[in-house]
């Protein structure tokens, strides 16, 4: 209770500061931190770990016999991304795994102590909290620094330039907390100049997490209070987007275009919605993110006549990337490289078995969440020159990532779970409550008609008679992981989970796998 009374204190005395945190010029900031990375990644790595020996990378620099002057000639003879590649192929690394402190860190044979709070950058002060999931499970700490929200101002000003959004109607289709997404898109749209029209929220019935709705209205107040316009929720009907595309389809007949921000699979079920009740939203621009945009997932998207661009956002890093107006096709982004650099390495997908290009991460700025050298979130890409003529090209931002998709969490309608978590209910409490053994129930993400569908197959040899039961236990377990209440009414206002009982799918290979996550079929890897 403390925990979470302070969680939100830190929110409120956040969203006041970034509405009132001096904004600057995106051009010029990009550019200073493009020309400036090895000397601020060196610098970062002085104070935070050779200066630090408790910091659980000083000892894997030990181990790969690499001290601050190796490593200052290392960047100046090779560049960051090749000195990045060499460092984790010695070991200087963390799998997701072993960031989230799910497994411990060993190299060289013994355990290195290390946790997410040993990461944490003392000087990110001030935040917006990740999604705390609503549960009272511990998750990855990760500040969103005030000074951070200049970052975000860079990119927002590249992002109006590149779609005109200075003169359309901004609507979000965001959750409630304790998800703090629509809180800073409606902070990033006021410290632009502008205002989020209406706030869609998914929040599910009147008794569904009413402390969460008397927190937010308190904290959308308070803004109000200090003059920012900053958007009540609408609370959508039990999965119905149709008052989505209704609301976007008046504004249209008044000759106003529309740009709004959401998950993917809620785009799908706006586009959908407004197909079904012959609602006309053409030159609407969906921004997405959350999740995998498939080309089907687009295809339903573009034959309303609208658009869909991806962002990429990990809660622990940050805003990845975010796709310019060429980008219409895959699910592709611009790298944002002033602030992260981003290697791969070719390896074998736990979940599936499957060979994939693993992302690893590094974060470049002084005052970032958490200080990261190559550390996986379980997402894979490739990594490619962008050569699109755009605003972000023409910031310096080259570098682009294709095919992003997720192969050890599930990020169905855009809340993300932990693979880890969700097998300890799928292998040990399920089989224990309705019989059976790990193998009977698998989770399966699935492209459905109208947005991804997480499918709980249950083996008919466990002898489960019900499967509202079964649901309604996996809900109640899932609640208790990190994500997993949010999660839980996400899925029950979408109707986005369902239960059969049929045998678990097998792989190629004759495996039963406890978890198939979307988007590994038809991803790319480059070659050794």
């Amino acid at each position: 209770m403390i925990r979470e009374a302070a969680y939100y204190a830190n929110l409120s005395l956040a969203v006041c500061r970034m509405l009132r945190y001096p904004s600057g010029g995106a051009d010029t900031f990009i550019r200073e931190h493009l020309a400036t990375r090895e000397q601020r990644f060196l610098a970062i790595a002085a104070q935070r770990i050779f200066s630090e020996p408790g910091n659980p990378y000083r000892e894997l620099f030990r181990l790969a016999g690499c001290e601050q002057s190796d490593l200052a000639e290392s960047l100046k003879r090779r560049g960051l991304e090749a000195t990045l590649s060499k460092l984790a192929a010695e070991g200087v690394c963390l799998s997701h795994d072993e960031f989230k402190g799910k497994t411990p860190l060993v190299r060289a044979g013994r355990e290195i102590p290390c946790t997410p709070e040993a990461l944490l950058n003392p000087v990110s002060r001030g935040y917006i909290p990740g999604i705390s999931g609503g549960s009272r499970s511990r998750g990855t700490p990760n500040r969103k620094s005030v000074e951070m929200q200049i970052c975000r101002d860079a990119y927002e000003q590249l992002r109006n330039r590149e779609f005109g959004l200075d003169t359309r109607v901004m609507g979000l289709v965001r959750p409630i907390l304790p998800s703090a997404s629509a809180l800073r898109n409606s902070i990033d749209r006021v410290r632009s100049g502008g205002k989020v029209d209406r706030w869609f929220s998914t929040c599910g019935g009147p008794r569904d997490a009413a402390h969460y709705r008397l927190l937010t209205n308190f904290v959308v107040g308070l803004g109000r209070s200090i003059g920012a316009p900053l958007p009540f929720p609408h609370r959508l009907p039990p999965n119905d987007f149709c008052p989505v595309a209704q609301w976007i389809a008046a504004h249209r007949r008044e000759g106003r275009s529309c740009v709004i921000r959401l998950f993917v699979s809620a785009a799908v079920r706006v586009a959908a919605a407004a197909r079904e009740a012959d609602l006309d939203i053409s030159g609407t621009i969906f921004m997405v993110g959350g999740e995998a945009l498939t080309p089907s997932k687009r295809a339903t998207i573009e034959d309303t006549g609208a658009e869909v661009y991806s962002t990429y956002v990990i809660s622990e890093v940050g805003v990845i990337g975010s796709a310019c107006r060429q980008m219409k096709s895959g699910n592709s982004v611009h790298l944002h490289s002033d602030a992260l650099a981003v290697i791969s390495r070719k390896r074998i997908a736990p979940l599936s078995g499957m060979p994939v290009n693993s992302l690893m991460f590094t974060t470049l700025l002084p005052v970032a969440s958490s200080f990261l050298i190559n550390v996986e979130m379980d997402d894979s890409g490739v990594l490619e020159p962008a050569t699109c003529q755009c605003e972000y090209s023409a910031a310096g931002l080259t570098t682009q990532v294709c095919d992003i998709s997720s192969y050890g969490k599930l990020t169905g309608q855009g809340i993300t779970l932990l693979g880890s978590d969700v097998m300890n209910i799928l292998e040990r409490a399920l089989p224990v409550r309705f019989g059976g053994a790990p193998g009977d129930y698998q989770l399966v993400e699935r492209e459905g008609g109208g947005q991804t569908e997480i499918i709980l197959r249950v083996s008919p040899r466990t002898g489960a008679a019900s499967a509202a039961e079964v649901r309604e236990f996996f809900l109640h377990e899932l609640r208790k992981c990190y994500g997993g209440s949010l999660a839980a009414r996400l899925w029950t206002n979408s109707g986005g989970l369902s239960v059969t009982f049929e045998e678990p799918c097998v792989t190629p290979a004759g495996k039963v796998l406890p978890l198939h996550v979307l988007g590994l079929e038809n991803h790319r890897v480059h070659a050794s």
